[in-house]
């Protein structure tokens, strides 16, 4: 009898049969390119964590923007997910990162849940029909997930990946001097305010015109975000990312994020893993289970594409 192969290879190899296999590129998010600048704390997070980039003097980060599908070919110009992955570096030569996408909440909760919704988005695939009756029958089973499909489906298309809103979907524990925890959850807010295409718009746009629209539009000077995050109330679900927290929870600026161009060595950049359980002293993970597969599919992926795969 064949050994099952582990979750996260599951998930990888499902998600290959949506998207196709792309040698070199990631398994989603295939296309995106990276950007620099600087981070800067307001202090207001002191109160709550340690973590030295939330409570110190400015620091260099490297950003990554993407569009989410898992192959390189899919245009700009069509709605769905976008991503914001931020590297903060540290003084003391470490890292942290957070990962961001433009969605109000995630679309499923489990890791066993997302292995089903790949599996059902790989069979619709493969039907061919167009009447999702494998997703359909997911959602079904799964009405917490509803909510986040009906996003999708209300998804505009960016007119820049600098006017667009991201998020932070799982919830992280910040750990202050005295060992006090807060649980979180993190957004930015574009200081160019959210912009979308109107459908006349786009089709006038590049296919690909995200990245050399950020870059252009960096060449007339800074693009800015502020950090936000959401301070939990005991009561409210750190295990579940499907679930968004009420409006009422008070929220902090943590900071503002400042780009200013292009990495020198985009080559590399691609190459690297953007990991959101890649954490600092004074933050810790929750008892949300899917930044752990993210870091071990992420792992698979980048195992295949550093290989050639």
């Amino acid at each position: 009898m064949t050994a099952e192969l582990p979750l996260p290879v599951q998930v990888v190899d499902t998600m290959e049969q949506i998207d196709g296999r792309h040698p070199g590129y990631r398994r989603a998010h295939a296309r995106g390119a990276c950007f620099t600048g600087t981070f800067t704390p307001t202090g207001e997070a002191a109160k709550y964590t340690t973590a030295a980039h939330l409570t110190g003097g400015p620091v260099p980060v490297t950003v990554r923007y993407s569009n989410g599908s898992g192959n390189p070919a899919v245009p700009d110009t069509q709605p769905g997910g976008r991503g914001m992955a931020t590297r903060f570096h540290l003084a003391d030569g470490s890292v942290t990162d957070v990962i961001g996408v433009n969605l109000p909440r995630f679309l499923v909760a489990t890791p066993e849940q997302f292995l089903d919704l790949v599996r059902a988005l790989a069979a619709d695939k493969a039907a061919g029909k167009g009447d999702q009756a494998h997703l359909q029958g997911f959602l079904a089973a799964h009405p917490d997930s509803v909510p986040a499909f009906q996003a999708l489906g209300l998804m505009g298309i960016p007119a820049s990946f600098g006017t667009t809103a991201y998020r932070a979907l799982h919830a992280f524990v910040w750990v202050n001097a005295d060992g006090d925890q807060q649980a979180v959850r993190y957004r930015w807010a574009p200081v160019l305010g959210e912009q979308n295409l109107t459908a006349d718009q786009a089709v006038n746009e590049d296919q690909q015109f995200l990245v050399g629209e950020f870059v252009s539009r960096l060449a007339e000077g800074p693009v800015s975000f502020t950090l936000h995050a959401t301070l939990a109330d005991p009561s409210d679900p750190t295990n579940d990312a499907t679930k968004v927290w009420p409006d009422d929870r008070p929220e902090i600026e943590v900071g503002t994020l400042t780009l200013t161009g292009e990495v020198e060595d985009q080559d590399h950049w691609a190459a690297q893993i953007f990991d959101p359980t890649n954490l600092t002293a004074g933050i810790e993970l929750s008892d949300d289970p899917l930044p752990r597969l993210r870091h071990s599919a992420y792992s698979v992926s980048y195992d295949r594409r550093s290989q050639g795969e």
